[in-house]
């Protein structure tokens, strides 16, 4: 039993350490964007690279925890706008909104997470190949979004395909105007959201809600 609580113990410290260090990396990657470096990171906890690499591994390994904490945190806020109750219409807005709003709040997490260090030499510890790791964090959200969408709007025939369909070119669809929109500001979030959910709205407008289930 004491070995048992002991166990129990150390697996709390762990996690409570770990989060310590996500928190420090995130100062980091707040002030430094995707050029975060681990001996900045180390430094900001009060700790040595080598406990840095014992926790995470590599600067790939510290990358999947924080992306983890950041779209956990994210698919949290667009099921909430997703649930909101407001016509189907509102809600398409809202989720829109929720996605711009995040990157727009954090842009340097944003940039760390989804585009390589602008470095013309990185370092090796920077040179890690980003696209490979954030491609299952945008294929996360498509395939979270896909669910919500099956859930709620009746797509008829073969609706489970089309509604991944629809989840990953959602998804897909905002990040690459959200991206645009980041570096160049063209316009206002309020005009971006519209033009992208006029762009949405003509079938999702015309589809059926999933019957004994809440509508989309």
């Amino acid at each position: 039993m004491e070995t048992t609580r002991q166990a129990e113990r150390q697996r709390t410290s762990a996690e409570r350490r770990r989060r310590e260090l996500l928190e420090a990396a995130d100062r980091v990657v707040l002030r430094d964007g995707p050029g975060a470096s681990m001996n900045a990171i180390a430094a900001e906890a009060g700790i040595t690279k080598p406990i840095l690499y014992r926790h995470f591994g590599d600067k790939g390994g510290l990358y999947r925890a924080l992306a983890k904490r950041h779209t956990d945190a994210l698919l949290s806020a667009l099921r909430a706008a997703l649930d909101a109750p407001a016509d189907r219409r509102e809600r398409v807005e809202s989720t829109l909104d929720t996605y711009l709003a995040a990157i727009e709040a954090r842009p340097q997490v944003y940039r760390f997470l989804m585009h390589p260090s602008d470095d013309a030499t990185p370092s090796p510890e920077q040179g890690f190949d980003v696209g490979r790791h954030s491609a299952p964090l945008l294929r996360r959200l498509g395939e979270e979004l896909a669910a919500v969408i099956a859930e709620r709007v009746d797509l008829g025939p073969d609706s489970q395909a089309m509604a991944r369909i629809w989840g990953h070119g959602i998804v897909g669809m905002m990040h690459a105007a959200g991206d645009w929109w980041l570096g160049e500001r063209p316009c206002s979030r309020e005009q971006l959201v519209r033009s992208l959910a006029d762009l949405l709205w003509g079938r999702l407008a015309a589809a059926g809600d999933r019957s004994g289930g809440p509508g989309f």
